[in-house]
């Protein structure tokens, strides 16, 4: 019997565990990222969903991108999309405000918010979690809760007592950008519906709502492209569903119908709950710090805000081309900083997110075929065409390459080569003399460089492929970037159309925007940029020793004070700039000269020191996931230099223990032994039980599921990685 009730007490402790066991979601904290430069969404959403439901601030310049920051004390309202970690300000459509006392159309000043609609409130009385958001208006005592669906942001105000209540509904603010035309209409006693044409950074953003209120909307008026609900005797709850559409008011009217049918807030805020949950836990993770935890999480959040849904429930959506395409057999995304996310989101989702990667490819080919070209920089159904580079091109090819079949092949082919043969950019010097002059293209080196790699990742896809001649033209033009090699200061540097060299130089010199040969960056931060072609780097620099020298030197070199350098230029080691992404892969090349030590050094003091639990805890712009799909990426031990290659290159894993529910039903584990603040070099390695000796590991080798041990130590093991046979490859054809 003693036998028995121990057996059944161990089954009620386990159970216990399990129902009580700590929820994933309850680890991730909105506000990291909030303040400082980082610029990130605060607010209500799903995983990649269409609305974006957060509070806006009154905008006060480049930190306030996203319409709000951590050191802000004023809310103006709640509008439904938002850009997450860009550098550059837009969005904020639909900004609803519930206020009481008399109707008032403007939101107020800074000084002076009691002459409009706008609120102070207090951090202590907001809450902000994965798929909710509320927070207690001081200006009326209003306390307004937000939750959201994929396209359907759900309101609920909880209303004091004796006082009256409008509700303004705004389409002629926006966050830096203005409205080009809108319509406003009520069309029942519950429903109005409108849209909202505007140009910003989305040169021509055309968004259509619909609004449905619980409550009988008897007194709606409309003024400058303002409406004002008003109740006299509202109730004490008063509920409002928000649906977007970039079709129409009527598909934004049957996302509402579809999505939220009931007036339930409580379970739609559980539902979205439930959706994070279930995407943060495709990795689950062990860490003796719980705030390294916390990090971990947030990081793993910010990578799933955007890509963005951009179509209707029913599959409809507008294209690049303004032409409505009615049913589309795949999901449409929008909001592509592939400039940025090419180096890690994407490469992210293609071990946790395979089903949206066949979609997002999709999209992407959509756009070449409405735009006549790959998406550089996609948002809200429009090419912005900013930061150099054609890098759709690395992320069609990488999908390729690691096995993604859900999409035209042919068509992928044909778009990466469309892509790299426009006359525009810079792209007409490269086909035909090999090099961007300085003197003719602003940013030259840098495109040059991005052209490069983009190239890179198409050779390896048509040499898959088997279309040698394709191959043979992408290998040749990968090269490219050493002819803007001067082996006089050995450096990358602009060259003219004369063939000299830009005779404006200084290797420490920050470039200021649009203006320069490099794009947010100096010399020292673009010699590196050549992941797809690392060998011939090092051959261009001397040869290992010389190479590891030299990246040493980047370490170490001090930066000087330019007050005219961009904000981005930030989370600096000597000249490395880790606030800014194309450094991001730059100390994981230690292990391509045999030192990989050193990359364990440099990843685990940034990792340590570079993201912390707190507004202004992340080192530059969020930039839609990247700074976090870095730092999800090294805690784990690995990171995709090349993302093409297939290749992911070891590191120093922070996480004790790292669980990847990877494609097909496996998962693979990363398991770091005797890990430590202190012990932050790698010993040995372990494959499925076997030694392993590389200091790098395939994709392949991930997706089949296991185990990879790795075990630490407090001093190098020199032997581990040095031999060139162990080293990471980033070529692994063009040679």
């Amino acid at each position: 019997m003693k036998q028995l009730i121990t057996a059944w007490t161990c089954v009620f402790l386990c159970f216990c565990n399990s129902l009580f066991a700590q929820r994933l979601i309850s680890y991730v904290d909105p506000y990291i990222g909030s303040g400082g430069h980082g610029h990130v969404f605060v607010g209500a959403s799903v995983p990649f969903g269409a609305v974006q439901l957060g509070p806006e601030n009154i905008f006060s310049g480049w930190d306030w991108c996203s319409g709000y920051n951590y050191t802000d004390s004023i809310v103006t309202g709640f509008s439904h999309t938002h850009l997450s970690g860009t550098g550059i300000p837009d969005l904020g459509d639909v900004l609803i405000m519930p206020y009481t006392g008399t109707i008032r159309w403007n939101k107020g000043s800074r000084k002076n918010i009691d002459t409009g609609y706008a609120s102070r409130y207090s951090h202590q009385e907001e809450k902000v979690s994965p798929g909710y958001y509320s927070v207690r208006l001081a200006s009326s005592g209003i306390v307004a809760e937000l939750t959201a669906t994929e396209r359907v942001g759900f309101h609920q105000y909880y209303i004091p007592a004796g006082k009256n209540l409008h509700i303004i509904i705004d389409l002629k603010e926006g966050i830096g950008d203005h409205t080009t035309d809108a319509d406003i209409h009520q069309t029942d006693d519950h429903t109005i519906e409108g849209y909202r044409y505007s140009k910003g950074w989305a040169n021509d953003q055309r968004l259509f709502f619909a609004i449905r209120s619980e409550q009988a909307i008897r007194s709606f008026i409309v003024q400058d492209r303002k409406g004002v609900i008003s109740f006299d005797n509202p109730a004490a709850i008063v509920r409002l569903k928000v649906g977007i559409s970039p079709v129409s008011s009527g598909g934004a009217l049957a996302n509402i119908e579809t999505e939220t049918p009931d007036w339930d807030f409580s379970r739609v805020r559980q539902a979205a709950e439930e959706k994070w949950e279930g995407e943060l836990g495709r990795i689950r993770v062990d860490v003796k710090d719980a705030t390294q935890k916390k990090i971990f999480y947030t990081s793993l959040y910010h990578t799933m805000i955007d890509p963005a849904i951009f179509n209707d429930h029913n599959g409809d959506y507008m294209g690049t081309d303004k032409k409505v395409y009615k049913g589309a057999s795949f999901t449409n995304y929008s909001v592509f900083s592939l400039w940025d996310t090419y180096r890690a989101n994407h490469p992210l989702y293609t071990l946790i997110q395979p089903d949206r990667v066949n979609d997002l490819i999709q999209t992407m080919l959509a756009i070449y075929q409405q735009q006549g070209k790959l998406p550089i920089w996609h948002l809200m159904g429009c090419e912005t065409n900013t930061m150099p580079g054609t890098s759709g091109v690395q992320v069609v090819a990488e999908a390729y390459l690691k096995g993604f079949r859900g999409f035209d092949t042919a068509l992928a082919l044909e778009a990466i080569k469309g892509s790299g043969m426009r006359n525009e950019a810079g792209l007409d010097y490269v086909r035909n003399q090999g090099y961007i002059p300085c003197d003719k293209i602003e940013e030259s080196v840098a495109k040059a460089m991005e052209y490069c790699i983009s190239d890179g990742s198409a050779a390896l896809m048509a040499r898959k492929m088997g279309k040698k001649d394709d191959y043979a033209w992408f290998a040749k033009r990968a090269k490219n970037y050493q002819n803007y090699f001067d082996r006089a200061v050995l450096f990358f540097r602009g060259k003219k159309a004369d063939g000299t060299w830009n005779p404006v130089f200084d290797p420490a010199r920050t470039s200021h925007p649009w203006i320069d040969d490099y794009a947010e960056g100096n010399a020292w931060q673009y010699l590196w940029l050549v992941p797809q072609d690392v060998e011939g780097l090092i051959q261009l620099l001397g040869g290992d020793k010389a190479f590891v020298k030299k990246l040493d030197q980047l370490f170490t070199t001090p930066t000087p004070y330019d007050p005219k350098a961009p904000p981005d230029i930030a989370g600096l080691i000597g000249e490395y700039a880790h606030g800014n992404e194309p450094g991001h892969h730059t100390t994981y090349l230690y292990a391509y000269g045999g030192q990989q030590w050193k990359t364990a050094e440099k990843v685990r003091y940034i990792l340590k020191n570079m993201y912390q639990a707190a507004p202004d805890g992340i080192s530059g712009n969020e930039d839609c996931g990247q700074m976090s799909a870095w730092y999800v990426f090294s805690a784990m031990g690995f990171y995709p230099v090349f993302p093409a290659s297939g290749a992911y290159v070891l590191g120093s894993p922070l996480l004790d223990k790292a669980v990847i529910n990877v494609p097909g039903g496996q998962r693979f584990t990363v398991e770091a032994v005797n890990n430590s603040p202190e012990n932050i070099y790698i010993q040995s390695v372990e494959l499925n039980s076997k030694k392993y000796n590389k200091s790098y590991i395939l994709h392949e080798d991930i997706i089949r599921g296991g185990v990879l041990r790795i075990t630490m130590g407090s001093k190098p093991n020199y032997l581990f990685g040095q031999a060139p046979a162990v080293r990471p490859r980033s070529d692994y054809s063009l040679k």
